[in-house]
């Protein structure tokens, strides 16, 4: 981190200093991850563990009177102090496979950093821009929302110079209420820009209201026609990748065009080979030739849909297994969202359904499939029903917990 100094922090609440200290070169809220120099910022019950972070070589801890707002504070002393232009990504899904993909393009051509897993809200993107170095010249952070405003806090201090929207949907209704609602707490991250920013969003009209600044450049993405071939704005880049599902390929056109809006050399890369963050799409092969695609890390109606589409594609003629856990979040509609996933799975031609939670009993028009309650009984309920050659794809949303059925058949 850009070293910081201890009097911009002192104001924030009780400082607990090394008496050599007067700066320091990164912040953690865990107190296990502590390296030397850094400062820990109590975080809820953080305070039972100030000597623990100083033990471990913090140069200080700071009990902030209001940890949100010293988190925002520092790291964006910190954001100020850098030259590095910020690239903020939100959007209904697809935010951190963006976010991988984006990097793994800037990576090799310049200094960049880029949000760990899903570090996307009010102490994770604080903790991104923290990693800041002198010599930093791409920073990628991912803003996540649940409710109006919160995507505008974000980013008033990280000041981004770059704002991708990755697509609209119908998420976090339950907060927003409405799919029009979400795509006005999505532009926030537009209307923060600075003049002279670019903003990078889909061809989505519940945008459009939101897009006619004129002192910021607007780059539209389309959809991904032809595989391996991406439109960039009057360019068209051939780009073989590690991937095949197609909404990870109009994630891949978005980051290109990001990519396009930072000056990077599109053609200068070769293939794309892109390390996705956990629970995202992972592929593993099981005993008896079984394909299962660990896509668990979190779900709404957008996604379920890419996630099944993604599963006919890749099993070919394997028969078709899906283990869906409920959307969370969803507001009086779930039920709705829900019953059309049962119309997704009956598209994807699958063929053994485990539904998982009250909501998704939706998924089961008929009684078709397999209900249960938890995530524990569908890995049992799987194990039961799984057939040599089939291929499996676990999804649902964060709280139903699925990814032990992927511990459970890989064990």
């Amino acid at each position: 981190m850009i070293p910081l100094e201890l009097s911009l922090v002192e104001p924030l609440g009780r400082l607990h200093a090394r008496p050599w200290a007067d700066a320091v070169t990164g912040v953690e809220i865990d107190s296990r991850r502590i390296d030397e120099g850094d400062l820990f910022v109590a975080v809820g019950a953080g305070a039972d563990f100030v000597s623990h972070a100083l033990a471990r070589g913090a140069a200080a801890a700071l009990v902030a009177d209001d940890a949100v707002v010293a988190l925002a504070t520092i790291s964006g002393a910190v954001r100020d102090r850098s030259s590095a232009r910020i690239v903020a990504i939100t959007g209904s899904t697809g935010k951190t496979t963006t976010k991988d993909i984006l990097a793994a393009i800037c990576g090799p051509q310049a200094a960049t950093i880029a949000s760990e897993g899903n570090y996307n809200n009010e102490y994770g993107v604080p903790l991104t821009l923290c990693r800041l170095e002198p010599d930093t010249e791409i920073c990628i952070t991912e803003m996540g929302m649940r409710g109006l405003g919160q995507i505008a806090w974000l980013a008033s201090f990280a000041k981004p110079d770059v704002a991708v929207i990755t697509n609209i949907g119908p998420v976090h209704l339950e907060l927003v209420e409405t799919v029009e609602n979400v795509a006005r707490a999505k532009a926030e991250l537009v209307e923060a820009l600075r003049p002279g920013g670019v903003a990078v969003v889909p061809e989505d009209p519940l945008l459009e209201p939101y897009l006619s600044r004129t002192d910021i450049d607007i780059r539209r993405f389309g959809r991904v026609r032809e595989r391996g071939v991406f439109e960039i704005g009057a360019k068209k880049i051939a780009v073989k990748t590690n991937f095949t599902a197609r909404h990870q390929l109009q994630n891949t056109l978005a980051a290109l065009t990001a990519a396009d809006a930072l000056g990077l050399d599109l053609e200068a890369r070769g293939d794309l080979h892109v390390e996705f963050s956990p629970l995202r799409e992972e592929e593993l092969a099981l005993a008896g030739d079984v394909l299962l695609i660990n896509d668990c890390y979190n779900a709404n109606p957008l996604s379920m849909r890419a996630a099944l589409a993604n599963l006919a594609e890749r099993a070919g003629p394997r028969r078709r297994v899906a283990v869906l856990g409920e959307m969370a979040e969803l507001g009086p509609s779930a039920p709705e969202y829900h019953r059309e996933v049962a119309d997704a799975l009956r598209a994807a031609e699958v063929s053994v359904v485990v539904a998982v939670g009250p909501l998704a009993r939706e998924y089961l028009p008929n009684g078709r499939g397999r209900w249960v309650a938890t995530a524990s009984e569908a890995a049992d309920a799987l194990r039961e029903l799984l057939r040599p050659g089939d291929a499996v794809l676990v999804k649902g949303s964060r709280a139903v917990g699925l990814e032990v059925v992927a511990q459970k058949l890989s064990s």
